[in-house]
């Protein structure tokens, strides 16, 4: 009885142990800021997981403020039909340690955000202009299910971080949304550019398995992405 005691005590202490170093073995987004802000000096030459901070003397006002999203690119500058305004670290310092950003995507009609990863973050968006398909297709979990819906102007949608996704617009007229991430640098994984557009390229023999296609087929998809997007 004594030694059962012991077992479940001993069991208890190290459930205790596991749940008090649960918020860093489970932790999903950026590490929490250790100050108020931390305006990302993005030319300082020191490497850290982010970016170095500016002297706070040095930050001013403006780092909490930006109007880039304010307007949208050229819906017509790519064979896409969308453009990505980005608001992320690089074009924001100052969401530096904050685990935040944004983009605006704007899109021709028939144009797509074409299927895409963000390793780093879970995305929440809102159609402000048009109607989008929205699909998000799920890992081998869910026996890779394909989720999608139209969403319209004043609508919002949630792609779980990691699960491949895309926007298309299906309406006549221009559309717009904009997104944010958990992150302040979420990172992107377009899965046609990643495959056929690599550097140096993925050997053929490889695609060709994987795709179950012939040699012809895989050369003539990586001619498509030579240039990027």
């Amino acid at each position: 009885m004594e030694h059962s005691f012991k077992t479940i005590a001993a069991g208890l202490v190290f459930v205790v142990l596991l749940l008090r170093q649960a918020p860093v073995l489970i932790r999903a987004t950026d590490a929490d800021p250790l100050q108020d802000f931390c305006v990302a000096d993005l030319d300082s030459k020191v490497t850290v997981n982010g970016h170095a901070c500016k002297p706070a003397s040095a930050a001013g006002d403006e780092f909490l403020f930006s109007s880039k999203i304010a307007t949208g690119g050229d819906v017509n500058a790519n064979p896409n039909g969308s453009n990505v305004t980005e608001l992320d670290v690089a074009e924001w310092p100052g969401v530096n340690t904050l685990g935040v950003s944004m983009n605006r995507v704007d899109f021709a009609p028939g144009g797509t955000n074409p299927p895409h990863i963000h390793p780093r973050a879970t995305e929440v968006g809102i159609v402000l202009r048009g109607e989008l398909l929205v699909g998000i297709i799920g890992t081998l979990d869910t026996g890779n299910r394909y989720y999608s819906k139209v969403v319209r102007a004043g609508e919002t949608f949630v792609i779980p971080r990691g699960l491949m996704h895309f926007q298309f617009n299906v309406g006549k007229t221009e559309a717009t949304m904009v997104v944010s991430f958990n992150s302040q640098n979420p990172g992107i994984v377009f899965v046609p550019l990643t495959l056929f557009g690599s550097n140096p390229p993925i050997p053929t023999p490889v695609l060709v398995k994987a795709l179950r296609v012939d040699a012809g087929v895989v050369e003539l998809l990586k001619s498509k992405f030579t240039g990027g997007y």
